[in-house]
């Protein structure tokens, strides 16, 4: 009989010791997983940085490239590039655009500088919001933008003097289409262009006209310069589409041997320079304008400080570089 009580006692003994252990590695996995919830927690990811892209005109190659250049550059960098513009060049539509953007508090805003009261109004707007302001392609000095980023314009401008006055038998008596009476950096490349033009003896420009930055206008202020001073044998233009349209220009005011320079590397302009009417054109970057603009906005953004203006140098298109497929330096 004690034998019998002896064998129930060691069975709820063990019975017992059992329950205990599972009771302990229970309340050790609740431990476990309560250490775990309180555990460091990984930060919740950051939303991307919202960058806003307004073009001089929408559908502009030049300002399409730069599109490009600044979305490939938000990509990489975990930012979003919202671009808009003008249908049409129309400052004031710029302005409104700015306004609106301003108004949608983006984390960066990059313009185009028009050389106005109202924008500086609406740029010390965004800065005094908390929105860093950058300029590209024509740079808004006076402001509080941050940086500006693109061609020196000066600089382009001299060099084309000096590729028109190393021409062999150039002429002396030049024409110049600008894309725009009001436009900065057209200003700046003509003021560059005179610099070394007013340098060199018994070369004048005689005429200066604007194609407001269309190919058509090009075409006709140039015929209707070379009507009025037939004596030009070079004309220059300062605007992405203007080479294109000025050697239409020529061909309908009936004139031959007046040597075309331009600027950027349009298919048009390309062309030209292949076919012999263009002679050369000086070559921005706006792919790399774009992409520079959106890493210094990424730098500040990282408390770094920014140069007050970053140039990107030109290259040249001439009939050598288009046989070979590239630009020159």
């Amino acid at each position: 009989m004690s034998n019998r009580k002896w064998s129930i006692g060691l069975v709820v003994v063990v019975l017992i010791f059992g329950y205990v252990l599972i009771r302990f590695f229970a309340s050790t996995t609740k431990v476990d997983d309560l250490i775990h919830r309180m555990g460091p927690v990984k930060p919740a990811a950051q939303p991307a940085k919202h960058i806003v892209l307004i073009a001089q005109e929408l559908d502009n190659p030049f300002w399409r490239e730069m599109e490009q250049g600044a979305a490939e550059a938000a990509q990489k960098l975990g930012m979003k590039i919202d671009y808009t513009g003008p249908i049409r060049i129309d400052p004031a539509e710029q302005a409104r655009l700015l306004e609106k953007a301003i108004a949608a508090k983006p984390d960066g805003i990059l313009i185009q500088g028009v050389g106005n009261a109202e924008y500086d109004r609406l740029i010390a707007k965004a800065v005094d919001q908390g929105i860093p302001v950058l300029t590209v392609d024509a740079d808004e000095p006076g402001s509080r933008r941050l940086a500006y980023v693109g061609t020196d314009n000066r600089e382009a401008g001299r060099r084309m003097g000096e590729l028109v006055l190393n021409h062999p038998g150039g002429s002396g008596r030049i024409g110049v289409i600008v894309g725009s009476e009001f436009a900065d950096n057209q200003r700046q490349r003509l003021e560059g262009f005179r610099s070394v033009i007013s340098t060199a003896a018994g070369y004048e420009v005689v005429d200066v006209r604007s194609s407001n930055i269309s190919r058509i206008g090009a075409a006709e202020q140039a015929e209707a310069m070379l009507r009025q001073h037939g004596e030009i044998g070079t004309i220059v233009g300062f605007s992405s589409l203007d080479a294109g349209g000025i050697v239409e220009g020529i061909k309908a005011a009936g004139k031959e041997g007046v040597r075309v320079y331009g600027f950027d590397d349009l298919e048009a302009t390309r062309k030209g320079v292949a076919d012999g009417d263009i002679e050369a054109s000086i070559v921005q970057q706006p792919l790399e304008i774009g992409g520079q603009a959106v890493r210094l906005l990424a730098q500040w953004f990282q408390g770094q400080k920014l140069p007050a203006q970053l140039f990107i140098p030109t290259t040249l298109l001439d009939r050598k570089s288009v046989q070979t497929g590239g630009s020159g330096p």
